[in-house]
């Protein structure tokens, strides 16, 4: 289902964009959807960050200490 957002630009601008040929209804929808992609990204960054810094460090050489205790079992 699809709702309708009005925006009111220029006159002169209206014209410009018909005469260019430009679809200004599909750019605007591109633009929306983009900006959309954008914050969601820069929230899920953030969310990401927020995560890692929860994280304790990992001491010394985990990997060695997996491989030895392997070997050993």
């Amino acid at each position: 289902m699809s709702v309708v957002i009005g925006v009111r630009v220029p006159r002169k601008l209206k014209k410009e964009l018909e005469e260019l040929g430009i679809d200004y209804t599909r750019e605007i929808k591109e633009f929306l959807a983009r900006r959309i992609r954008e914050e969601k990204a820069k929230k899920l960054a953030r969310e990401i960050e927020e995560f890692k810094s929860r994280l304790k460090p990992i001491r010394g050489n985990l990997s060695a200490e997996f491989i030895r205790e392997d070997r050993g079992a």
